[in-house]
């Protein structure tokens, strides 16, 4: 892909994904922006063996933007990193078509692992804010990471996880639509346990109170 149509290519994604951009030519400010351009360059040379140089190029974006992407990394067409801050991306990820990240993301390896170290991400995934992916694993297409959560295994497609370590909660089977990229509105399984136990509490003292009304009544009966 030339320069000039990578720059357009950028351009359409981030005005695409962030609703607060309001010209083309804010695009040029956004971290996003400039990592990429810089990963791009960074990748070619690292694919050529000219990995000093790679490292130099990469090393100068996360110095300029604050996310650090190793050249290594494989990164598809329609990806996008939203305030950017603190995202580490490393040297074996592979990340498909259309990923959306944001702040905080840590894309890494165990410490554990030889070769393939860091973990594989599908088409149309989102992975909220200071969430943590670790391991040498894949996350399905059209799922979503939770903000803060710790994933540590395989996440099936079209699958919600939240939590520490991460737990996955189940979708329809559906591409996940770019209007749909919510990182709040996520499901809480604890918070649903909790909400479970309170309404069975409920029905509970529910029944203890009829209970207790009907032996008052046999023995006003007697």
């Amino acid at each position: 892909m030339g320069f000039v149509k990578r720059i357009k290519e950028e351009v359409a994604i981030i005005r695409q994904r962030d609703p607060a951009i309001h010209s083309a030519m804010e695009v040029f400010l956004y971290p996003s922006f400039k990592v990429m351009m810089h990963y791009r360059t960074a990748h070619k040379l690292y694919l050529n063996k000219h990995y000093f140089l790679a490292r130099w190029v990469s090393q100068r974006g996360a110095r300029k933007t604050g996310i650090e992407i190793h050249p290594g990394a494989q990164i598809g067409n329609g990806f996008f990193i939203d305030h950017g801050n603190g995202v580490i991306i490393g040297e074996t990820t592979i990340i498909g078509d259309n990923v959306t990240l944001y702040q905080g993301v840590t894309l890494g390896g165990t410490g554990k692992e030889q070769g393939k170290r860091h973990p594989t991400i599908g088409n149309n995934v989102m992975i909220s804010a200071g969430a943590k992916v670790l391991g040498s694993f894949t996350i399905g297409d059209n799922s979503k990471i939770g903000a803060g959560s710790v994933v540590l295994e395989e996440v099936p497609p079209n699958s919600t996880v939240v939590g520490v370590p991460g737990r996955v909660v189940k979708r329809n089977n559906k591409t996940l639509p770019q209007e749909e990229l919510d990182q709040v509105g996520l499901p809480d399984p604890i918070m649903e346990d909790l909400n479970s136990l309170h309404r069975t509490n409920a029905e509970l003292t529910n029944r203890i109170i009829d209970l207790e009304r009907e032996l008052r009544e046999i023995k006003k009966d007697r």
